[in-house]
Order: C-alpha cells, then sequence, then structure tokens
C-alpha cells in the first residue's frame, strides 16, 4: 500500500520472524554469542527466553541458516497438547513416519536416526518454539531422549526458546535433573531507547529506504510506547506508515505516533506496561522539554 509512497522494495516493519532483517542491539548480540557457543561447544541444552516479540525466533532462525549440510535440524513450532504428544512432534520434525502408536517405539526409531546422522558426519539439532507450553512431563521426556548421548560425544542437541515463564518451570525442583542438563542459557530483554533508534533505521535501510522518515522525536514516542521490544515496534511503525501514507506526508512526528496510540488505545500489541520504567520517563520527560510533547499520562506505570 505505502511502498511505493515510500520508494521501499518491501514491508520493513513486516511481524514475520525474517532473519534479513536482523537488528542485532546489545542484547541481541549476546544472545546470539551465547545461542552459538551453546551449539559449538557441543551443549545438551540450550534455553533462550525473552518477553512476547522480543525477536528470539528470528535469532534462531538467523542461527540455523548458518549451518552447513553437516547438521541435521528440526523444527517444533506448535506445542500444545491438543496437536499431539512429544514423540509425535519430534518425528514429524524430522520428516519421519511414525511405526506405531507406541511411544518406545517412536523413540527407538528417532534414536537409530540420530546414530545413523552421526555414523554420517553429522550432527541433530532439535529447536523447540514456546517451549513455555510444555508441561513438566513433557520437558521430563525431553530429558529421557537427551540420553541418547550416553558418551563423551553429542549426538543430539535441543534449544528451547520460550517466554520467562519456561524458566520459572524449569526452577521447580521436580525438574531439577533436566536443569542440571542446560549447558547455556540467556534472557533476551527489550532494546534500549538507542537501539530502538537504530533498529527502525536498520530496517528502513534494507527495505530499500534512503531517508529515515521518522524524525527524533518519533524514535522516542515509539519507544515509549514499545518499550524497545520488536514486535511492538514493527506494529507501531507499520500503522505511523499505513496513517502518513494516507495524509500524504512524507515524514512522521511524534504527534502523529500519538495520532496512531490514541486510535488504537484498545490493542495489546501496543498498549505500554513500563517494564523499563525509568528510561522510558527519561525519554518521555526529553520529550516533554524539547518537543512539547507529553506523553506521560498515556502511560499506565505514569499515569
Amino acid at each position: 500500500m505505502y511502498k511505493e509512497f515510500f520508494n521501499l522494495t518491501e514491508k520493513p516493519f513486516s511481524l514475520n520472524p525474517d532473519p534479513t532483517f536482523l537488528y542485532l542491539s546489545k542484547n541481541h548480540i549476546r544472545a546470539q554469542t551465547m545461542l552459538e557457543y551453546g551449539f559449538h561447544s557441543q551443549a545438551g541444552f540450550t534455553v533462550i527466553t525473552g518477553d512476547i516479540g522480543a525477536g528470539k525466533t528470528t535469532l534462531v532462525n538467523y542461527l540455523l541458516e548458518q549451518e552447513g549440510e553437516e547438521v541435521v535440524i528440526g523444527v517444533i513450532n506448535n506445542t500444545h497438547a491438543a496437536f499431539g504428544n512429544l514423540m509425535t512432534w519430534v518425528l514429524d520434525a524430522f520428516e519421519l513416519e511414525e511405526p506405531s502408536p507406541e511411544n518406545a517405539k517412536k523413540l527407538r526409531k528417532f534414536s537409530e536416526f540420530v546414530m545413523d546422522q552421526y555414523a554420517d558426519g553429522k550432527r541433530v539439532l532439535l529447536v523447540i518454539d514456546e517451549a513455555q507450553n510444555l508441561s513438566e512431563e513433557t520437558l521430563e521426556e525431553l530429558r529421557l531422549i537427551s540420553n541418547i548421548n550416553i558418551s563423551t560425544d553429542v549426538f543430539l542437541q535441543l534449544i528451547l526458546v520460550g517466554q520467562p515463564e519456561l524458566i520459572e518451570k524449569l526452577n521447580d525442583p521436580r525438574l531439577t535433573q533436566f536443569a542440571q542438563r542446560i549447558g547455556v542459557d540467556f534472557n533476551l530483554r527489550p532494546m534500549d531507547y538507542v537501539d530502538t533508534g537504530k533498529y527502525i533505521l536498520h530496517r528502513l535501510k534494507t527495505a530499500g529506504s534512503s531517508k529515515s522518515i521518522f524524525t527524533t522525536d518519533a524514535i522516542a514516542a515509539i519507544f515509549c510506547f514499545s518499550e524497545g521490544v520488536p514486535r511492538r515496534i514493527n506494529t507501531l511503525c507499520d500503522m505511523a506508515l499505513v496513517y502518513a501514507f494516507a495524509d500524504e506526508r512524507k515524514s512522521i512526528n511524534a504527534n502523529l505516533i500519538i495520532d496512531v496510540i490514541k486510535d488504537r488505545n484498545t490493542s495489546a500489541v501496543i498498549r505500554p506496561t513500563a517494564t523499563q520504567a525509568k528510561e522510558v520517563k527519561e525519554v518521555a520527560n526529553w520529550l516533554k522539554e524539547a518537543k512539547g510533547t507529553d506523553i506521560i499520562d498515556m502511560i499506565p506505570e505514569f499515569a
């Protein structure tokens, strides 16, 4: 809709986890380093957590794109119990036929598959997204699956990606044996104000823009309402581009961002929670003093 108006080759703020648009903030660099370390150090379990929309899946997809043919990758995206059980998900992730309804036979087939890959000089990597949905029983099943790694060599590696509730589950004393097998873990926090601005400019440039489009005060307002969460930033920026297109405006300022917020103030996607309260308040105060735009009363923490 607005691509031609802003001379863009594609939508810069799509919600799809596209590694092409990956911007590595300070926190994302650390998370990426931990992911790569976990993989290349042959950690049995690597756990990456973060709030909804923090960019976890994009980071993992970026890692997977870097791996060569010596790594066989399976991904489980849906962990809801209504869609089957763990062994069914695992076999499906690697496009293996189920030998029978019995879990023991499914596990045997998967174990044989892993060992066959190892014999061919390959490693097997299983990625489980939305892992916070896994029950205690399913997590224990995962630990048992990891018993394939019975020697000094690691045949199977697992990356668990989930929301912070996953850590709460893994801290349960009943999962102590599982927790002890986690080689690497990292919690991906939202971006700060500086990285939020760089993130917006990076995505615009990747989409073909030679201009920033968003003014400094617009970026400040976006940070206040998104709190540095990539998915919220994308949603808000995408809406702002539509509004600007409708108004035939080539530049987006803080007032337009506030118009978007006021029109969409029932949307949980862009409703701020002030998790980065101190920095959000500092930026909001700067907007008030430097630009005369007071948005503090629109943020629940400060209202």
